[in-house]
């Protein structure tokens, strides 16, 4: 197997320059093998701050915009967090570090079936998976004290602000395709107060499943 230590090394030197400073973040970052989620033909660029094609049409993100909307999460020990779009299971992987349970849903069937056995084959123990409408999220795991959404809304879906616990956070790239924003969300008691945090690029949200 090729050694990525000093791709690696780059690669958090890099995300320290962009202001990733969380050492449990980089930690994750570290310690999770991104190569065994990417197609063999581009482990080359495993550690390169960028996002790669996964097949079907979905792409893993660029460590640095898992490392901002992780970061974002404001995660704790204690937290149980949903996440819309498995892809990869990269970005699952890290939150499984940083969290107690991740409640996964991908909307293609295929993708969620290899995700799963590689993050078990790596016995990744506190993730729970579902095939699924992500604008529909889990509701009888609800409330959640996090939620990330990792593909593209034009609008963040009513279903996932109320499975949102009251103090929870959401994650999402939010607005018109091509135009979306990072936006992030806090539940209080009464409304939801959204900031807006940098522009990026997402695949869209797709309603329905697979088959």
């Amino acid at each position: 197997m090729p050694s990525f230590l000093p791709q690696k090394a780059k690669l958090l030197m890099t995300l320290r320059a962009q202001a990733i400073m969380q050492p449990d973040i980089l930690s994750a970052i570290e310690t999770i093998p991104r190569e065994q989620f990417i197609p063999d033909s581009l482990h080359a660029h495993a550690y390169e701050n960028a996002s790669l094609p996964i097949g079907y049409k979905q792409t893993i993100s660029q460590p640095y915009i898992v490392a901002v909307m992780t970061q974002a999460l404001e995660l704790k020990k204690t937290h149980r967090v949903l996440e819309i779009g498995t892809g990869s299971g990269y970005q699952a992987a890290i939150l499984s570090r940083l969290s107690r349970r991740v409640y996964t849903l991908e909307r293609l069937r295929p993708l969620l079936i290899s995700a799963e056995n590689r993050l078990k084959n790596m016995q990744i123990s506190n993730i729970t998976y579902r095939h699924g409408d992500g604008a529909k999220g889990w509701p009888e795991a609800a409330p959640f004290d996090r939620i990330i959404i990792t593909c593209q809304v034009a609008e963040i879906p009513a279903n996932l602000l109320d499975q949102l616990k009251i103090g929870g956070i959401l994650i999402a790239p939010a607005g018109p395709s091509g135009k979306e924003m990072l936006v992030r969300v806090k539940r209080e008691e009464d409304r939801f107060d959204k900031k807006e945090l940098m522009p990026v690029r997402f695949v869209p949200m797709l309603a329905g499943t697979d088959d």
